[in-house]
């Protein structure tokens, strides 16, 4: 077969190929869609994937559905969403935990910068700075002060090794010149129940998990790590302004889709995401539990994403933590 010939065959093919492709992504979504939440029912990515879903299903017309597939920090499901077809139709709800992962896990199954496509951050839940009831630290000074002066001696806790709550708890000792003893749990739950008991006296936890219990007056909020201020403990200062200049780190939930995913497609779920975080009510139920409304573009969520896996990158260097 001559070269023009074969070209005159191959031609109609390609374009028949991009017409194809053109019309699926004008015509998306044409069929169910699945949120893949990498961690158990119940939590802030639960919480955030059903919001979405619902709203997609409405507006779009599509069942939308959320699947839970919990464990191993997460990487479970995001290696489920790395491997699906890059078409829109398998999301991952992804969190900070996701870039701390690839950082600390000595055996990750996929890239997170380079396998995943950026849609948008929904929201930011800030990390708070909370003590047992019987430290007798009443601000995060007094509670620095207090470290200092029992080098060692003071526990904090985590939901488990290489958690948000784990490296923001690295972070800040390194910042601040203290040393506390990493005590890991399974999960944030029963790292609370002994933050409540005083086996451990300190933790970095997320305002989502800590609000019960700080209001219930069961634990004292110190300080929030993130440059603002919760709106939902608008009263407690941040490192920041208080104690540690320029610290500045929280825990973020976003959607993400496998990479290749058509660049319309992204575009038209991230409108989507874009409106439910503007919507009133929504705003109005991500603050009640304290997440902080976000609806980044594509290439913000990008941005932070390498960012983050850089600064988590260098801590986890730093300090030498590997996580088999």
């Amino acid at each position: 077969m001559n070269l023009l010939r074969r070209s005159l065959l191959v031609a109609p093919l390609a374009l028949a190929c991009a017409i194809a492709t053109a019309q699926s992504e004008s015509g998306y979504p044409n069929k169910p869609i699945k949120i893949v939440v990498p961690f158990a029912p119940g939590g802030t990515t639960d919480l955030l994937a059903r919001i979405m879903a619902q709203r997609m299903t409405t507006a779009w017309g599509q069942p939308v559905v959320v699947e839970n597939r919990p464990g191993v920090g997460g990487t479970i499901g995001a290696n489920m969403v790395a491997k699906a077809p890059a078409d829109g139709y398998t999301l991952l709800l992804g969190t900070a935990h996701h870039t701390i992962a690839q950082a600390v896990y000595k055996n990750v199954p996929y890239n997170f910068g380079r396998d995943f496509a950026p849609v948008s951050v929904m929201a930011m839940v800030p990390n708070v700075v909370v003590v047992n009831m019987a430290v007798p630290a009443k601000t995060i000074q007094e509670f620095i002060s207090l470290a200092k002066s029992r080098p060692g001696e003071l526990n904090y806790g985590t939901a488990g090794a290489g958690t948000a709550h784990h490296l923001i708890g690295e972070l800040f000792q390194l910042q601040a010149g203290v040393r506390l003893v990493h005590v890991p749990y399974k999960g944030s739950g029963p790292a609370v129940t002994d933050l409540i008991g005083g086996q451990v006296q300190v933790m970095f936890d997320t305002v989502t998990s800590a609000l019960p219990q700080v209001k219930a007056g069961k634990t004292r909020a110190l300080a929030v790590t993130t440059a603002k201020r919760s709106s939902a403990l608008p009263d407690i200062p941040t490192l920041a302004e208080t104690v540690l200049p320029g610290f500045d780190v929280g825990t973020w939930f976003g959607l993400v889709a496998p990479a290749g995913t058509p660049a319309p497609v992204v575009q038209k779920i991230y409108g989507e995401i874009d409106r439910t975080v503007k919507d009133p009510d929504v705003r109005r139920q991500l603050l009640e539990i304290g997440a902080e409304p976000i609806g980044s573009t594509p290439a913000q969520m990008g941005a932070q994403i390498q960012a983050e896996l850089d600064s988590y990158k260098a801590l986890a260097t730093k300090i030498n933590l590997v996580v088999e």
